[in-house]
C-alpha cells in the first residue's frame, strides 16, 4: 500500500549496494536515541520541552491509540498544524503504524481543505483548534459533516471542544501495558516504503501529492548533516513556516544526530532573534525573506546571535546583497536548490568559499545527477543556460494514487525535468537564472495565478482577470491583478481583497496591488495573455510611481 509509485526492484538494488539507500528507518533511529540519551532534550516549542525518551512515550501511546480507534495501515490523516512537537512526533507515529500522513499548510482555509479533503478521503485530520484568530476546529468539523469518511478529528493542546480527540490524553493514557508486544512492529514502514505524503500543486494549482519514501528522505539528510558539519551537539530552530519552506531538517534531519529542533510556532523576526538568543540555537533553515525580516527590524543588533554556526537558505533566490550582509551581520550562509516535487538538487559544503555560497547553489549532493537541456532536450553547451534535469536517490517516489501523471513526469531512467533555467560555472557550482513557468514565489511559497483568476472573473463587475508577478525587496515577489472592468464599473483594491477573503482563498495568495486597465494583451492570436508585456509594465509603473 505504501510502496513508491516508481521505485523498481532495480532501483532499490542499484542505490542500497552504492550506500546511498539503508534499511533503518526515522522511527527506529528515534527509539534508538531513546534508549541511548533518554534523559537529553529533543524536542521544544513554546509550550513543550520533551527529551528522546519523553517524546518516544508520546509516540508510542498516540501510535497505539490510532491502531485502537480502528485506524490501520495505508490510511490516510491529514495534519494541518503550525511549528509545534506535536507535528514532528506524529509523522513518527504514522511511520510506526503504516498510516499515511498528510501535512498541508495552516493557512489553507476552506477552500484549499476541502478540495484535498476530497481528492484524498482521510479518516482523520489534527489540528489546533484556533491558531492566529482562526478556528480550525470549526472548519474541519463542517467539512466532516457530509463527508462519512472524515471520522475523526485530533486536537492539539488543553482547548479540546466537544466532537474532538485530545492527543494529549491519548499520550497521557498507558497504552503499552495492556498492548500485545511488538504490536507496532507489525505495520511498520519499510526504509523503501513511504508513510508521509505532501502536497503541491501544477501550474494550474490543482494539487499534486507527492510520495516521500524514508530510504530518499535519509539519503538527503545524512549528506546535508555532513556537508554542514552538524552532529548532537547542534540545535537546530525550526522559524516556519511548518511548510512551504527548508523544514527537511527540522522534521527528519536532526533525528540522526540525536540533536535539538526548538520551533517558533509564528514567524516574527524578533521573537526568531529572541529564539535565538535564549535557546543558544546553532543551526537556522530559512527562507530570504525571513533573514531580510530580522536583518531590516529595528531591534537587530539588541539579539545575540553569535550562537548561529551555519544559516541554510532554500525556498526562493538568495539576492546577492543579502547573502553577503547575512555573512557579515550573522553568520555562514549555505544554500540548497530543489523541488518538493523532485527533491534531487543542488547544495552548498560547509567549507566552500564565500563567493560560491552567495552566488550560486552548488553542487549536487547525495549521488544526485544534474544536467541542463535546450528546448530540444539535447545537453546545453558548456556555460550555457537550460533547463536544470536531475535525478538521483534523494528522488521522491512519484505523485500518490496517479502512476500515469508520475510516468508523464518522470523519464524511465529517472529524470525530472525542474521547470527552472540555469547555468553550471567552471567549479560545476549551478546558479538559476530564472523559471520557464509563471509561478509566483511570495517569500517561499508558491502562488498559482490561474486559481486566482479563475476566481476574480466569478466577480460581477469583472471582465477578463490576469495576475502576475512583480518583484519585492523583501518577500522576492509578490502578487498585481489586472482587471478588465464590465461596463466601465470600477473595483477598489478594498473591495477585491474581500471578495477572494469571501471565497476562503488563502491570505498568502491575495493579490497585492490591482491595475485596471482598458484591455490585456495577448498572444496566440489572443488566446492566451502575454504575461511577459504585463510583468514590463509593472515594473514601468513601479519605476515611474505610478498608482
Amino acid at each position: 500500500m505504501a510502496k513508491a509509485t516508481r521505485y523498481t526492484p532495480e532501483m532499490i538494488e542499484e542505490y542500497t549496494r552504492k550506500g546511498f539507500w539503508q534499511e533503518i528507518t526515522f522511527s527506529q533511529i528515534w527509539d534508538r536515541n531513546a534508549l541511548l540519551y533518554p534523559e537529553k532534550m529533543a524536542l521544544v516549542d513554546s509550550n513543550n520541552r520533551l527529551t528522546w525518551g519523553q517524546a518516544r512515550l508520546w509516540i508510542d501511546r498516540v501510535a497505539l491509540g490510532f491502531l485502537k480507534l480502528g485506524l490501520k495501515k495505508g490510511d490516510l490523516i491529514v495534519i494541518q498544524l503550525p511549528n509545534c512537537v506535536e507535528g514532528i512526533m506524529l509523522r513518527m507515529a504514522c511511520e510506526k503504524t503504516g498510516i499515511l500522513c498528510l501535512p498541508i499548510l495552516h493557512s489553507f482555509r476552506q477552500k484549499e481543505v476541502e478540495e484535498i479533503i476530497d481528492r484524498m478521503q482521510p479518516v482523520a485530520m489534527v489540528v489546533q483548534r484556533i491558531f492566529r484568530g482562526f478556528d480550525h476546529f470549526e472548519m474541519a468539523s463542517g467539512l466532516r459533516e457530509k463527508r462519512p469518511w472524515l471520522k475523526h478529528i485530533f486536537v492539539t493542546g488543553e482547548d479540546v471542544p466537544e466532537g474532538g480527540i485530545s492527543l494529549k490524553a491519548m499520550a497521557a493514557e498507558p497504552m503499552e501495558k495492556t498492548s500485545p508486544p511488538n504490536l507496532l512492529e507489525r505495520d511498520r514502514c519499510k526504509a523503501t516504503e513511504f508513510s508521509l505524503i505532501l502536497a503541491t500543486s501544477g501550474t494550474t494549482g490543482f494539487p499534486k501529492f507527492i510520495e516521500y519514501p524514508i530510504c530518499s528522505t535519509m539519503c538527503r539528510e545524512r549528506s546535508r548533516n555532513e556537508d554542514f558539519k552538524l552532529t548532537g551537539e547542534d540545535i537546530y530552530g525550526g522559524i516556519g513556516p511548518a511548510l512551504g519552506g527548508p523544514n527537511g531538517p527540522i522534521y527528519y534531519g536532526f533525528i540522526l544526530v540525536a540533536a535539538r529542533v526548538v520551533l517558533l510556532d509564528k514567524f516574527d523576526p524578533e521573537k526568531a532573534m529572541e529564539l535565538i538568543e535564549k535557546e543558544r540555537i546553532t543551526f537556522l533553515p530559512a527562507v530570504p525573506a525571513q533573514l531580510n525580516m530580522m536583518l531590516k527590524h529595528p531591534s537587530f543588533g539588541k539579539y545575540d546571535l553569535s550562537s548561529l554556526r551555519c544559516i541554510w537558505s532554500s525556498g526562493a533566490t538568495m539576492p546577492y546583497d543579502l547573502g553577503m550582509e547575512v555573512e557579515r551581520k550573522m553568520g555562514r550562509i549555505t544554500q540548497a536548490y530543489s523541488a518538493i516535487d523532485s527533491s534531487v538538487g543542488c547544495e552548498h559544503t560547509f567549507d566552500m568559499s564565500l563567493e560560491e555560497r552567495v552566488a550560486t547553489v552548488g553542487r549536487p549532493y547525495a549521488g544526485a545527477e544534474v544536467i541542463l537541456v535546450d528546448d530540444d532536450g539535447r545537453p546545453a553547451a558548456k556555460g550555457e543556460v537550460g533547463e536544470v534535469v536531475v535525478r538521483g536517490p534523494g528522488g521522491v517516489g512519484g505523485f500518490y494514487g496517479d502512476p500515469e501523471s508520475t510516468w508523464q513526469a518522470w523519464s524511465k531512467d529517472g529524470w525530472f525535468h525542474m521547470g527552472d533555467l540555469g547555468k553550471f560555472d567552471d567549479r560545476g557550482n549551478l546558479t538559476i537564472v530564472g523559471r520557464k513557468k509563471d509561478v509566483i514565489i511570495r517569500g517561499g511559497q508558491n502562488i498559482f495565478p490561474a486559481e486566482i483568476e479563475d476566481l476574480l472573473t466569478t466577480h460581477p463587475k469583472v471582465s477578463q482577470a490576469a495576475v502576475v508577478r512583480m518583484p519585492d525587496a523583501l518577500k522576492g515577489e509578490k502578487a498585481c491583478a489586472y482587471l478588465v472592468m464590465k461596463n466601465n464599473e470600477s473595483l477598489t483594491f478594498e473591495e477585491m481583497i474581500l471578495f477572494l477573503k469571501s471565497k476562503n482563498l488563502a491570505t498568502f495568495k491575495l493579490p497585492e496591488r490591482l491595475e485596471t486597465v482598458d484591455t490585456l494583451p495577448t498572444v496566440a492570436a489572443g488566446q492566451k495573455v502575454d504575461k511577459k508585456v504585463l510583468e514590463k509594465d509593472i515594473l514601468a509603473r513601479m519605476a515611474s510611481h505610478q498608482t
